[in-house]
């Protein structure tokens, strides 16, 4: 048998060949780090002053908008955007649900469903980044409570809705300032502002804009404290929001008491403007008929909701879907919700869109991007930190015009 013999320096040059051709090629390692203020409405930089969200737009990206996914709530978007996958496949249907698989109620508020990873499918960005070798952080991002897959990132917090904002930067200025073989390349954290003034004020409330504006200014520290950082350079820095925010009134609201009987029902879940029911047999049609026709809602059956949505496939929606119209509330008890603003509605409602900023080595300057939805995130993250990504509902190709070459 005879043994071609190669010179070790053609070999050693291959070698280098073929790691610079792969796309996932690990040198230099970047930084991304996304921040997710709650209910940032899209328009809400044009309503109120924004200087350091204008200086992020001039350094790098601005987006028209991003589209959350259906139902635009909190927690489906969120787990959405960490896994580029829409909530009808990776299971968090809504901020609270029930799964018929297992009997389980899921709610925000309970912190054993919170941290049971069964809940939780996809793969989350911070997941995916540290099967790849990448250290990640989270502060407060939905998801990174929980093992999934049997990974948490190697820095998370339990959430805690009082934790001062100001320290929360602070945490993520520390993470970026340890020691290389400990500093995460990957950082997503939260903040639960402006969701919550948005509720009570409105979108066009005064405290709104007032809070807006304070966010902003937070955000001018965040962005002064990662500029005097020695990794400054390196850092791709995302602003975003998992929805915006719509009007909303008690003269637009629906008793749905008077069209229901609670009783057909054995699960009732959600709160408005989204329910999802799961019906005794005997009162299907029955319930089927009141639901269809009330007032200022929409309502479908499993596995009928129009294919824009991306919804009602998953067994956790349950037997029928029901949707308040934009800007209308409802009530299972009587009690009228003095909210002045909600979210939930169909998210090709731009009331509903979400801002998305960003700036770093990898992006663009002064470019201007059109609306993308949330789905996109995730093979955003991956292709900017080099790691193959799994398999999602997003694709690069749609938000590949933001990045430089």
């Amino acid at each position: 048998m005879m043994f071609l013999r190669i010179p070790l320096y053609l070999l050693i040059t291959f070698f280098l060949a073929a790691l610079c051709s792969s796309p996932y090629a690990q040198s230099p390692k970047p930084y991304v780090v996304m921040l997710s203020m709650d209910g940032f409405r899209w328009d809400y930089p044009d309503l109120c002053p924004t200087p350091n969200l204008d200086r992020i737009a001039a350094q790098g990206v601005k987006a028209q908008s991003i589209q959350p996914s259906f139902p635009s709530k909190t927690f489906a978007n969120h787990y959405t955007m960490a896994t580029g996958l829409y909530p009808d496949h990776h299971g968090l249907v809504e901020n609270n649900f029930y799964d018929p698989a297992t009997g389980k109620h899921y709610s925000i508020s309970d912190r054993q469903a919170v941290e049971d990873p069964a809940f939780y499918g996809g793969e989350p960005i911070w997941v995916t980044a540290e099967k790849n070798g990448i250290i990640s952080a989270s502060f407060f991002w939905v998801g990174s409570e929980a093992p999934v897959k049997g990974i948490r990132p190697t820095y998370w917090k339990k959430y805690d809705h009082e934790f001062p904002f100001e320290q929360r930067i602070d945490t993520v200025i520390y993470w970026l300032s340890l020691p290389e073989e400990k500093r995460p390349h990957l950082i997503t954290w939260y903040i639960n502002e402006p969701d919550g003034i948005g509720h009570g004020e409105g979108p066009g409330g005064e405290g709104t804009w007032k809070m807006v504006a304070y966010l902003d200014s937070l955000l001018g520290v965040f962005l002064d404290k990662i500029e005097a950082l020695p990794v400054a350079g390196k850092v791709n820095i995302i602003i975003t929001s998992d929805h915006g925010m719509g009007p909303t009134s008690p003269d637009r609201c629906i008793n749905l008491k008077e069209y229901v009987d609670i009783t057909w029902f054995d699960e009732i879940e959600g709160y408005s403007p989204n329910l999802t029911f799961k019906v005794k047999n005997e009162f299907a049609d029955t319930a089927w008929k009141a639901l269809s026709e009330i007032p200022h809602v929409t309502v479908w059956k499993h596995g009928e909701v129009p294919d824009s949505l991306h919804y009602g496939l998953n067994p956790r929606t349950l037997d029928f879907i029901l949707v308040a119209d934009s800007a209308w509330q409802f009530s299972l008890t009587g009690k009228i919700p003095r909210s002045a603003g909600a979210h939930g509605y169909n998210p090709y409602n731009t009331d509903m869109h979400a801002i998305f900023y960003a700036k770093g080595p990898a992006f663009k300057v002064g470019y201007q991007h059109p609306t993308f939805e949330n789905i996109n995130l995730y093979p955003l993250i991956c292709h900017i930190l080099n790691i193959p990504p799994a398999p999602v509902d997003g694709d690069i190709k749609n938000v590949i015009m933001m990045l430089k070459d």
